[in-house]
């Protein structure tokens, strides 16, 4: 074992490959006691995590990811992988789907108590899950190196419940119920995009951290498999989930910069107007909306704004002008 693993995971701290497969595998051991252990945790933690949600309450949200299992199948996958075992690989994949379905089944359910479609879009732990970002896969990413570590490791399990707050899986499936069942199609996708992305970080970190534990070379892996056409799978899938991710964090970011230079450029427009305020930008698409409010109501000239933004932002960017009482004036 090379150097660098060695002080990683110390062998004196190495965890045998039959703990890994006591605590990943479901139908290795007691396989009646981990399996309905698996669906009361799963139903309990879903439960709680979509009531939070819909209270918006982090506390409670915590307190479901502490109780979530989709922890256990998807390191399941990884450790599949590095030893070979497909048979493993393919049960933990429906373990996984199975979780998901009745996570986002129970989501669609408690819709039901959802009083408007609106009431959601000024909730905060579902506006934090409809919309991931690059640095989400970095953070999952993050996590599911801390996990492997701590199944590797017998000096570390005991960080598993921080593993288990840091990672996102049951709460944005609950979201993906929730806002389906209220028709929000687009947010209900970026939530599942979420989770789809935090469970192939934690398989690739998981993969990771079990080969350098050595695991692949253990006796009781498979010696024939293709591991090579596993890893080549989990890389596409990776990239599949990352550019969206990366494209979804370079128009956030534009649009944070667009809004600032708006408002920079409104306030230069009116300053000559004493009294006067701007408020805040709002995007549908490529349009931004900013409100303003002049002392006297009236508003000046536009053209003087359109020039100013010529020179602030692109100019496929559109501009409206709310003035208040219902009435917009179009700036480009």
């Amino acid at each position: 074992m090379p150097r660098l693993t060695q002080t990683l995971i110390p062998p004196s701290q190495r965890q045998p490959i039959e703990a890994l497969n006591e605590a990943l595998d479901l139908s290795y051991g007691d396989r009646m006691g981990k399996r309905t252990g698996f669906l009361i945790m799963l139903v309990l933690a879903a439960t709680i995590a979509i009531a939070g949600v819909l209270a918006d309450s982090t506390a409670t949200v915590i307190g479901a990811m502490i109780i979530a299992p989709l922890g256990t199948p998807i390191l399941g996958i990884a450790l599949g992988i590095v030893t070979g075992h497909l048979s493993l690989v393919l049960r933990s994949i429906l373990w996984v789907l199975l979780g998901l379905a009745i996570v986002v089944v129970l989501g669609l359910a408690f819709s039901l108590f959802v009083a408007t479609p609106q009431s959601l879009e000024t909730n905060a732990q579902v506006l934090g899950r409809t919309s991931p970002s690059l640095m989400d896969l970095v953070a999952a990413l993050a996590t599911g190196f801390a996990g492997g570590f701590a199944m590797c490791r017998r000096d570390l399990s005991a960080i598993l419940p921080g593993v288990a707050i840091s990672i996102s899986l049951v709460p944005p499936l609950g979201v993906v119920g929730v806002t389906a069942g209220q028709g929000q199609w687009g947010d209900a996708l970026g939530a599942l995009v979420l989770f789809l992305s935090n469970v192939i970080a934690l398989v690739i970190a998981g993969s990771i951290v079990f080969t350098m534990g050595g695991y692949a070379k253990d006796p009781s892996s498979s010696p024939v498999a293709n591991r090579r056409r596993a890893y080549i799978v989990v890389t596409i899938l990776a990239l599949i989930v990352a550019l969206p991710l990366a494209a979804n964090s370079i128009v956030t970011v534009a649009l944070a910069r667009w809004s600032v230079a708006i408002q920079q450029t409104a306030v230069a427009w009116l300053e000559h107007e004493d009294g006067s305020r701007v408020g805040e930008v709002e995007w549908t698409g490529t349009t931004a909306t900013i409100d303003v409010l002049t002392a006297d109501g009236r508003t000046p000239s536009t053209d003087d704004f359109r020039d100013l933004l010529d020179a602030a932002v692109p100019s496929f960017v559109g501009v409206i002008v709310d003035v208040g009482q219902g009435e917009e004036i179009v700036v480009r």
